[in-house]
């Protein structure tokens, strides 16, 4: 992956669909990469309209998606154990060091995983 890249967390992509405009400047000329797992949450969301689904549908489609590997399968159990990660967290944690792009979350879990990936903490 180039510098240019980087891999939203469910809780990015949901705020950006939701209008938050603050991304916008963190995301220029990124490519755009999201794990299955951001994939399955998103389009999981409870509550979430036909209209709203269609939308969901298109960002998405804008985004390369990462499905797991062994390499990303080994890398999220060895976060997990060490780290006490949700599995989600730790399968998404270990695609972005798969994929050598920085993680960005507003979950605040990612934190403990600072010296571990590259991470941008969005607030």
């Amino acid at each position: 992956m180039s510098g240019n890249s980087i891999l939203l967390d469910s809780n990015i992509v949901l705020y950006l669909l939701n209008g938050e405009k603050t991304l916008i400047p963190i995301l220029e000329g990124k490519s755009l990469y999201i794990s299955f797992i951001t994939e399955l949450e998103v389009l999981g969301y409870h509550g979430i309209t036909e209209k709203e689904m269609k939308f969901v549908q298109d960002f998405i489609r804008e985004c390369t998606i990462i499905d797991i590997s062994p390499a990303i399968k080994a890398s999220a159990i060895k976060l997990r154990r060490e780290y006490q990660l949700k599995l989600p967290d730790s399968i998404i944690a270990a695609t972005s060091t798969f994929i050598n792009a920085p993680l960005l979350t507003a979950d605040s879990d990612f934190k403990k995983l600072e010296k571990e990936i590259d991470l941008v903490f969005y607030e």
